[in-house]
Formats: structure tokens, sequence, C-alpha cells
């Protein structure tokens, strides 16, 4: 009998949490978190810290960038379609995603699951999609945790987070200092909601009156649109700032353009957005219209279709959409930066 098969409280499984479901769900998910192995983990899961040794070669002084976030009210859709392994590919993605607008490369991620209750099955599905994400993003999966909280949570609901670390040289960290009036703005699509303002978006279409299984015009259900997973852009940025000078990087995420973009422009400069380039997704125009949500709240609270974006000059401009569409990103050019202090202006 192994040490884990002798560890088992009757007491602690009366009060409602299963220290040998815990076990399983590791076995479970060791075949996942294989996938996102890479040269710098030292160690695998199961101990009190997850051992990564930096390759810092090429940088004349490293600097590390660190990110965390969850899923946020997303999860609900999850918990109603019963599907689990594509909410880790969004955990994954708003760190990784925050991450790279530093333009710093992400190295290593651990995850945080409280649940209900431990389905180990279900716990290896979430970490399915954590380790995807990782696979997309680049980075390892060195560790994470599990917590079972009866009481806290419902039986069938759990919460979902994350936190990696990448590394950038001092002298290449993207920051908008050379950022100049008549610079071009770049749109990277994103594939929907991603994962913001689904407390909206919840209010709008789980009121009883639509269907998650409705099919919409591309084929797709409702659930399906909704759940869509978000968008990894590492790799296609790393790829355009070896390029390209790239003098800024927003991931718009909650708070839409008006608040993200602004986030990458120094003071005393504008983002001018052609209002009419914006290549909206179907699904926003359905949640304005159901929702009856005005043009500016929508710009506001979501991505409208623009998951992140890229300031370049003018001269590199079209380079970096070659390079983002060789690395398969529909990317085009939505504005430019001028002067001013009104920070950003959609028109």
């Amino acid at each position: 009998m192994s040490e884990k098969e002798k560890s088992f409280s009757a007491s602690y499984a009366a009060a409602g949490v299963d220290i040998t479901a815990g076990y399983k769900s590791v076995e479970l998910m060791k075949k996942h978190i294989s996938r996102t192995v890479t040269p710098g983990v030292l160690s695998g899961i199961g101990g009190f810290g997850g051992l990564y040794e930096p390759d810092f070669s090429g940088m004349s002084h490293p600097v590390l960038v660190s990110g965390t976030d969850g899923v946020g009210t997303k999860l609900k859709i999850a918990f109603l379609l019963d599907k689990h392994d594509t909410v880790g590919i969004d955990c994954v993605a708003m760190c990784v995603n925050d991450v790279i607008c530093c333009g710093a490369a992400p190295m290593f991620f651990l995850d945080y699951i409280a649940c209900g209750r431990n389905n180990p099955e279900r716990i290896a599905s979430i970490v399915s999609g954590v380790a995807e994400g990782c696979v997309r993003a680049g980075c390892a999966l060195i560790g994470g945790e599990t917590a079972e909280m009866p009481g806290f949570y419902p039986e069938d609901e759990y919460d979902l987070a994350g936190y990696c670390t990448g590394a950038v040289d001092r002298d290449a960290i993207i920051d908008s200092s050379a950022m100049e009036a008549g610079d071009i703005i770049i749109a990277l699509p994103s594939s929907g909601a991603h994962s913001n303002g689904y407390s909206l978006i919840r209010k709008i279409f789980l009121d009883g009156r639509h269907d998650l299984s409705q099919k919409l015009g591309d084929g797709r259900t409702l659930g399906e649109t909704l759940l869509e997973p978000t968008v990894i852009y590492v790799r296609p940025v790393l790829e355009t700032i070896k390029k390209v000078s790239v003098k800024g990087i927003s991931h718009i995420t909650g708070g839409g353009f008006y608040e993200n973009i602004p986030r990458s422009i120094p003071e005393g400069k504008c983002a001018r957005i052609d209002r009419d380039s914006v290549k909206v997704l179907p699904v926003f125009e359905m949640i304005a219209e159901e929702g009856g949500v005005p043009e500016r709240d929508m710009f506001n609270t979501y991505n409208m279709g623009v998951g992140m974006s890229l300031v370049v000059s003018p001269r590199e401009a079209d380079t970096a959409i070659s390079v983002l569409k060789a690395n398969g990103v529909d990317a085009y050019a939505i504005g430019e930066i001028a002067d001013g202090d009104e920070r950003i202006t959609i028109s």
C-alpha cells in the first residue's frame, strides 16, 4: 500500500473533503501537464513548489514580468453546458496576453482551482485546457493547487485562476516611450468576448428567453459561441517584435477600447480609432441588439472583435501586418496616434 493510499480521513470525508479524490485528480492531469514541459522545468508536479531554471542567454539585463488573472463568470456558461476543457485556455490567455504587452516571453504558469466537490475527471478536463493554453503560449505548467471547499462553493461549481512569469531584456521592454503622432494602430482580431463582460452577457442571455442550444448563422450554438476560448497572441506578437519596432501593445479586456488602449499610450497622445475600420464580430452585434446596449457601452465593455492592438511607425505598418498574417493573425489597421489629451476617440 502506497503512502497516498494510507492517507484517508473518514472525519474529513464526512465534512465533504475527499483526500483520495485529490490524488486521483493529480494522476489524471499528469498526461496533460507533460505536454507543457520545456527545457527549464526541473520538477514534476506533487512537490511544494515548482522548479524552473530560466535561460537568459541573449539577454544583457533580463527582467521578470508577471501576470495573474482568472476566467470570471464565463465559468457559469461552462457549468450550464457541462463543458470544462476550454476555460483553462482562457485562464492562460488572460495572463500571458498581459505579459506579452511588455514584450516578455512567458516561461512558466501555475493554476488554482477551487471547487465545492473534487470530481477528478472534471478537474483533469479543466487542467487539459490549461495545458493546451500553455502549449499555445510556449510556457510550462509547473504546478498548481486544487482546493476542495464544501459549503463555500456549490458542489458542481468551481473557480479558476492562474499566474505566469515571463522575461524580457530590459533594453527591449515595450513602454510607449518612442510613440509619436502618426504611428499606426494595428488590430489583432479576437475570437469573441474572450473572458470579459460575462456578467452582462448572462443578464441578457440567461434570462429565460434564450436557449444556449439555439443555432446561430454560422451553424454554432449560442452556448458554443459564448464559450469560445480567448485567443493567445504570444507567438505571433513575439515574431512581430523580432521584425519591427513595436512601440505599444494593448490587451483589450474588461473596459474595452476606452480603458485598455490608452494604457499603452503616453500622456499627451491620443488614439484615434476609425470606427468603420473595426471588424465587429456578429456576437457583439447580437449582444447590443438583444440587450439594448448603446455602442459607447459596447466599446467600453467588450473587445468588439479586436483582442489586442499594436502601435508601429507608418513605415513599418505593412511589414508588421504581413508578419502577423504569416503567423495566423488576420491583422489590419484601425487608426493612428495623434497629439492631444483626449486619450482615445472612436469615430
